[in-house]
């Protein structure tokens, strides 16, 4: 090995960027690979969202419908069965936000809502945010309590 045939590691060295517009002697001078005239050869363009070539857009020729309703709450169903399994493994005789957090079922700030599918088989205090009907009457069935948050 010598001076000779010292390289640089490969990929530490990057090739530079062609330098496009300087002029006729570069090679790349004039229209800078641009073609000639349109907007495109212009500096600072950006085609809009859902441009399609002068066609009317997809998202103006279909009509609107519906609405999004602003006070509507998102709850997050879980069944009586799955807070049955929880019980059981964890022995546990309270199930509140925090025990369902723990174990995954939901995040800490969603709403939850305790839906009848499934059984009890234990007494069980539940607390949530809202409850269906059928799991209030399985839940009370077993002389549970049922807590609104």
């Amino acid at each position: 090995m010598d001076l000779s045939n010292l390289t640089p590691a490969e990929g530490s060295v990057k090739k530079e960027k062609k330098r496009l517009g300087r002029g006729q002697g570069s090679g790349k001078g004039g229209t800078a690979t641009r073609g000639h005239k349109g907007a495109k050869s212009r500096s600072g363009y950006s085609k809009k969202i859902g441009f399609e070539g002068g066609q009317m857009p997809l998202q103006r020729t279909v009509p609107k419908y519906g609405f999004k309703n602003i006070n509507r709450k998102e709850y997050k169903a879980i069944n009586i069965s799955e807070i049955q399994k929880i019980a059981d493994k964890k022995e546990i005789k309270i199930i509140d936000v925090n025990v369902l957090v723990e174990n995954g079922l939901v995040k800490r700030k969603d709403l939850i809502k305790i839906l009848g599918k499934g059984t009890l088989t234990s007494k069980l205090e539940v607390k949530a945010h809202a409850f269906s009907k059928s799991a209030i009457k399985a839940i009370e069935a077993l002389e549970g309590t049922v807590v609104k948050l």
